[in-house]
């Protein structure tokens, strides 16, 4: 059987031995000396993680989940013992020669990115409604799609007013959630060194019908971790949130700030050379 070298992250060379499962069918779970650095790497069956085998596997969500687990489980493990960059989902290559090559290429920026992230951990930041959107706000002028018809207005007066209302409500809503987001995030920044906003999630993600109005991601110094859970604990009884809710978890290795593009050779070339 041919095999391909995973990659799941880069640390300092020097930290301790890393005791985790890797993917099914594959060697243990191993480091791979880079000079002043270190890639935390498996030996997997090549043919399973070719570029058409890995898109097929990846249309099943439930391999794709388990890939994702495995991976973070790794990355987490090797982040326990040293700050750690971890590298994007499959990024293979053909052999431990090849990785070293593309590696050693990106050594200094892999280098900047673990002294950004070294003795910090991500911290996750959302800021939802407490309650829904109210269905007079969701009905289009021909009602609400699945619901029952609004009743007609009985002039064009009354329903341009009502257009009018509708408009100001939506206005007040969005101007409240931006001033929501807004204070969240200075106060968040006060203990964070760096941030980065993601794209909001829709019901289908959240699973609720809670709009949600930020998701931001949070690189903290880990000595400063109780600083900023009495700062979420204080935002959480600030009048000035009433109608929404604040939520954080964490801590998480800090994927958000420690990527690097590795522009030459990276990704899915784990076919034998």
């Amino acid at each position: 059987m041919t095999f391909a070298t995973y990659v799941y992250a880069v640390r300092r060379t020097g930290g301790p031995e890393i005791h985790s499962p890797g993917h099914d069918g594959g060697g243990p779970v191993r480091l791979l000396p880079l000079g002043s650095l270190t890639a935390v790497v498996q030996d997997v069956p090549a043919a399973e993680f070719t570029e058409e085998a890995l898109r097929q596997r990846f249309t099943d969500r439930l391999d794709l989940e388990r890939c994702a687990r495995t991976h973070h489980r790794v990355v987490s493990a090797a982040a326990a013992g040293a700050a750690t960059v971890p590298l994007p989902l499959a990024t293979l290559y053909a052999n431990d020669v090849r990785t070293k090559v593309v590696l050693e290429e990106h050594a200094e920026r892999l280098s900047e990115a673990l002294h950004r992230v070294a003795g910090h951990v991500e911290w996750a930041v959302k800021v939802h409604r407490d309650t829904a959107v109210p269905v007079l706000e969701r009905e289009t002028d021909a009602g609400a799609p699945g619901g029952p018809a609004p009743e007609e207005p009985a002039t064009g007066r009354e329903y341009l007013a009502r257009v009018r209302d509708r408009r100001a409500t939506r206005e007040r809503r969005q101007e409240s959630a931006l001033d929501a987001v807004d204070l969240v995030d200075r106060v968040v920044r006060t203990v964070a060194v760096d941030s980065v906003r993601r794209p909001l999630h829709g019901v289908e993600l959240t699973g609720r019908e809670r709009p949600q109005v930020m998701n931001g991601a949070y690189l903290v110094p880990r000595d400063d971790e109780r600083l900023l859970t009495a700062a979420l604990d204080t935002l959480r009884q600030d009048p000035r949130l009433s109608g929404f809710a604040v939520e954080a978890s964490g801590p998480w290795v800090p994927y958000s700030f420690a990527s690097v593009a590795l522009t030459e050779g990276a990704g899915r070339d784990g076919a034998p050379a």
